[in-house]
């Protein structure tokens, strides 16, 4: 396996500029200046129509297994359609915060796509959100104060019945329902098949000609460690710039048209904006998988990478973490997601590179090369890329480098590295929010994401930046060292696997570090011979070979990082999922640290109790082994 080669991509040089400022900051830019670029994605989809008309643009899962395949002209004819139907029911674009807004409720979807475009090229804002705020919701909160903030003028749900519930908690006087199927039946509704069947006038041409880069194209709802979701606003000179930026750092894009078979959901920038538009851009075909990474639906991924070989893989790390078991059985499904790859592409966090070094075995396996395999960052507010790998990495956790047209500033912060961002693809502001519009930028227009990064090798930029984690989650122990939450969790996964899918850092003004751990259900019942199904959690986690199985991991941690922000004396595993209501998770499998923290504020005052459950899994620092059963108040 080590002397296997590496396969090769048309990749733009590694090439950085490094500018150190007076304060102590640094400025990091792409030598090269961004090459012109659209002014909008309606521009670019009538551009498609005329030149590539057959070409697949979008397909689906249709009910009899088929897929159901739209090309380019047949999007752009439909979605003018829709255009011209929103027109007639009223609603209309170019005016701003006044302008209509469409709420979409639903998942990934034909129907949805083409009402996002057919909205765009008039103008009118499209706004999708989680699905989980209407059908995870035990209170619909958040999907109530979304609802209020845009108030839309329209709303849009695949299934009426499977939104029925969330949309008789809405306000609807004013506002047109429409559904692809199963009108509901308390809430009157337009199907969308209506729309579709709407003739384009010469309306559509003159709003589509009013279009400019300043243009509302869409908002997205992004969760804010505690509180409600931030509507970012995403401007057509935001999507289309960050599309020109990719394209420059990699030139392979337009080598072959690209294909990718996707889940990742539309309501966010990684989906949404980074695929979508990287389709529509380069003249690819988009597979929307109706698959996800979780039981019950992984199995559909699964299968349709028998039917579809992409060019390019999208996933976050858990993902990938729920689909290489398959992989690794299915030899069908292994070699469609090999046979015509250029590409392994993860991000939204941090890979394990045990994941990483299984993924370039089954690469190996299926096509006797290891994959190119890249990253990313970003965020909602830079509609996503800021940073991009295009040269070629041997581990996880490279983040890659700034392409054109955009600039980083470096600022040093508690012992950490602040990544600040500026440049053509920099949301303008929040919608309706124009005070947390006002902080969110420095006095030199950097927007502050509160993310922070290092270089991957401090004599060298080139060799591209590390992800560093979230400033707001560091903390000090009582003795005052810093707790680096983002690498040490990182860290711990791997040292952990394959028992550990997630580990939340706890310690605040406290002596000690503990963790809670969200497990790995397979990697567990992987040690439980006895358990040949699907096993109850709480039963994998209590299981003395599970147990031992972390004791013995973190022991082994700790003599690799001894130091007290490192090493690691009490663990706890979670027996209930992170909770998406209360902030503990988004749709793509981000945990979030702090509000887990919150959340579960009982569970953490029993990780540190004093003569600690059966439940918490104690680690004996080797220098004194005999600590805990010498804690005050605990029996001999």
């Amino acid at each position: 396996m080590k002397d296997a080669p590496t396969s090769t991509l048309n990749f733009a040089p590694p090439e950085i500029e490094v500018v150190d400022q007076d304060d102590g900051s640094r400025i990091l830019r792409s030598p090269r200046t961004l090459d012109p670029y659209a002014e909008n994605l309606a521009e670019v989809l009538r551009q498609r129509a005329d030149t590539i008309g057959d070409r697949v643009f979008l397909a689906e899962r249709n009910p009899a297994g088929g897929w159901t395949e739209l090309g380019y002209a047949d999007v752009a004819s439909r979605s003018s359609a829709v255009s011209q139907a929103l027109l007639d029911r009223g609603l209309r674009g170019l005016l701003g915060e006044k302008s209509s807004t469409i709420l979409i409720l639903s998942d990934n979807g034909i129907d949805h796509a083409l009402l996002q475009l057919g909205a765009m090229q008039i103008g009118v804002i499209s706004v999708p959100i989680s699905p989980l705020y209407s059908l995870a919701s035990k209170d619909h909160s958040k999907l109530k104060y979304i609802f209020d903030l845009i108030s839309p003028a329209m709303v849009y749900a695949r299934n009426g019945k499977q939104f029925e519930k969330s949309l008789s908690v809405l306000d609807l006087e004013d506002v047109q329902v429409v559904v692809s199927e199963d009108p509901p039946e308390a809430v009157r509704a337009t199907l969308f098949s209506d729309l579709l069947n709407t003739r384009p006038t010469a309306a559509v041409d003159e709003s589509m000609g009013r279009l400019g880069p300043d243009t509302i194209a869409k908002i997205l709802f992004t969760s804010a460690s505690t509180g409600m979701p931030k509507g970012v606003i995403n401007t057509q000179r935001m999507l289309c710039a960050n599309q020109q930026s990719m394209r420059q750092a990699w030139p392979f894009l337009g080598d072959r048209p690209p294909v990718i078979l996707d889940w990742l959901p539309w309501n966010h920038t990684f989906g949404g904006n980074h695929n979508f538009n990287m389709m529509l851009i380069n003249g690819g075909s988009l597979y929307i998988d109706n698959g996800k990474p979780i039981p019950g639906l992984i199995e559909h991924t699964v299968r349709n990478l028998k039917d579809i070989s992409p060019t390019i893989y999208f996933n976050v790390p858990r993902g990938y973490d729920m689909l290489v078991p398959y992989l690794e059985r299915d030899e069908e499904a292994c070699d469609g997601l090999f046979r015509e790859l250029d590409m392994l592409f993860y991000a939204a966090a941090s890979l394990p590179q045990y994941l990483w070094d299984r993924l370039e075995a089954l690469s190996i396996r299926s096509r006797g090369n290891r994959v190119v395999m890249a990253s990313g960052w970003g965020c909602t507010e830079s509609a996503p890329m800021a940073t991009l790998v295009h040269f070629p990495i041997n581990r996880a956790g490279i983040i890659g480098l700034p392409p054109p047209g955009i600039e980083l500033k470096l600022v040093p912060v508690d012992g950490k590295t602040e990544i600040r961002i500026r440049g053509p693809n920099v949301t303008p502001g929040y919608w309706k929010d124009s005070e947390m519009t006002q902080r969110s930028s420095d006095d030199d227009g950097f927007f502050r994401i509160g993310d922070a990064g290092k270089f991957a090798d401090p004599n060298d930029p080139s060799k591209g930046l590390v992800f560093d984690g979230r400033l707001t989650e560091n903390f000090k122990l009582m003795s005052g060292c810093w707790v680096n939450v983002g690498e040490l969790r990182w860290t711990l996964v791997q040292a952990c696997a394959p028992i550990v899918q997630d580990a939340v850092i706890a310690g605040h003004d406290r002596n000690e570090l503990g963790i809670l751990v969200f497990p790995n259900l397979k990697g567990c019942q992987s040690l439980c011979s006895e358990h040949t199904g699907p096993a109850d959690v709480a039963t994998l986690v209590k299981h003395p070979t599970v147990c031992a199985c972390l004791l013995e991991r973190l022991q082994a941690h700790n003599r690799c990082y001894p130091g007290n922000s490192t090493a690691i004396s009490r663990a706890l595993f979670l027996t209930e999922p992170a909770d998406s209501d209360a902030l503990e998770i988004n749709d793509k499998g981000y945990v979030n640290q702090r509000a887990v923290l919150d959340h579960r504020a009982e569970l953490v005052e029993r990780l540190y109790a004093a003569c600690p459950g059966d439940d918490v899994v104690v680690v004996p620092r080797e220098d004194d082994a005999n600590r805990w059963e010498q804690a005050e108040g605990c029996p001999d």
